[in-house]
């Protein structure tokens, strides 16, 4: 029962993304070329969820096996070093700088997992962006040591098994991403390939 209660949430979370991605906040949009989100007063529904625009979808390495600090009087603390990646997408698209930040976890005694993640992202056209995030991480006991597992082949049927939402902020002095600064992301996240792959999506 608790598996099917989990699924209907989460199909309820997909159907709530699918509504912001019709538009229903149709009022802001994204125009990276022209500085940056834009505001109207037309089709604003201040009651209408955010819509969402996907930014670009990140392929983060890491290095294996994790820095395990050990357990503290609030959770463990895990250490995950940044090896390098890539990202691309409709907005943004080049490589992780290799070695250029981290992700410091903190497992709560409860399981869930508590993300604090920076490092930093080199465009294809040489900009440099610095991304820090937090998150959310958490499974069932049956499924922790799947979604942990970030060395296993990416398997995006298989990420309903586990909640992984982040939601990075960007900084930039490069003019041309300077529309990045001004945004809030999410991500839609799983574990696998060598490191996490996260889906970016600005919220408008």
């Amino acid at each position: 029962m608790r598996d099917i209660a989990r699924r209907r949430i989460l199909l309820g979370a997909g159907a709530l993304g699918a509504t912001a991605l019709a538009g229903e906040g149709g009022a802001h949009t994204l125009e990276p070329g022209a500085g940056g989100p834009s505001l109207s007063a037309e089709g604003w529904d201040a009651d209408a969820p955010p819509a969402l625009e996907f930014l670009t979808e990140a392929r983060v390495q890491v290095h294996l096996p994790p820095l395990d600090v050990g357990l503290m009087s609030d959770g463990q603390r895990i250490i995950f070093l940044v090896k390098g990646g890539t990202f691309d997408g409709p907005h943004l698209r080049g490589r992780v700088v290799p070695d250029a930040g981290a992700d410091w976890i903190r497992v709560r005694p409860d399981g869930t997992g508590l993300l604090d993640v920076r490092f930093a992202l080199q465009t294809h056209d040489d900009a440099l962006i610095y991304v820090h995030w937090q998150g959310r991480f958490w499974s069932t006991p049956e499924d922790a040591a799947y979604a942990s597992d970030v060395a296993k082949p990416d398997d995006p049927p298989g990420a309903w098994r586990y909640y992984f939402r982040t939601a990075p902020l960007f900084e930039t002095g490069d003019p041309r991403y300077a529309w990045l600064n001004k945004i809030v992301a999410v991500t839609k996240s799983r574990t696998g390939g060598g490191g996490p792959i996260h889906r970016v999506f600005a919220v408008l």
